[in-house]
């Protein structure tokens, strides 16, 4: 069973010389990013660093702010592709609860991995978004259901394991910094914290 998904990534029909300078620019800030960080990239910068005019960043992107979410809407579908059609049991093939505790322990580093990316995202004239476009809270209802909770709790329980799962991330953007992340060889404590919830909520 699949989830409906927002779509990511360029939209449908997108000319061909447009769609080759989005994936030209995305790979630009990327390389900065990855050189400078984030607070270094500009519209001007990016632009020189893709060998594109400026105007054509402006009409991509919108603002700088706009590069950001673009780059994040980019690996947000390569995170639900790896969800909908990856090896099990982060994609289709394992039991619900062994599914709910894979999609935690990948979702939670692609959410701090991403930190710096998001708060370069969040337009400071807005309210701070709340996941809008992420697919984990009908991901969670789909392998609630699936896992046999009556039909009554799913929802209120998908909510919650929502703000569980994503709700650090939104903590971490009013923040300079996040926490250094465990040795290889340590336990992540909200990987084990997500396993522990679902182990819990779905034990026999």
């Amino acid at each position: 069973m699949t989830v409906p998904l927002e779509p990511f990534g360029k939209a449908r029909g997108e000319r061909a010389d447009a769609a080759r300078n989005r994936e030209r620019l995305l790979a630009a800030a990327r390389e900065m990013i990855a050189e400078q960080g984030t607070a270094q990239v500009t519209m001007d910068g990016l632009a020189e660093r893709a060998g594109l005019g400026k105007g054509t960043v402006f009409r991509r992107f919108g603002s700088r702010a706009g590069i950001f979410q673009a780059l994040l809407d980019d690996d947000e579908r390569r995170f639900q592709e790896r969800v909908l059609s990856g090896p099990p049991p982060l994609g289709p093939g394992a039991g619900p609860a062994d599914r709910l505790i894979a999609y935690g322990s990948a979702r939670i580093p692609f959410l701090l991995e991403h930190h710096a990316i998001a708060r370069a995202a969040v337009d400071r004239a807005l309210p701070v978004p709340a996941g809008a476009a992420s697919m984990t809270q009908p991901h969670i209802r789909v392998l609630l259901g699936l896992a046999g909770l009556p039909p009554d709790r799913v929802y209120g329980l998908s909510v919650q394991l929502t703000a569980a799962l994503e709700g650090p991330l939104l903590l971490y953007l009013a923040q300079d910094e996040i926490p250094a992340p465990p040795a290889p060889d340590d336990p992540d404590p909200l990987v084990d914290g997500w396993r522990f919830l679902v182990e819990r909520l779905l034990a026999d």
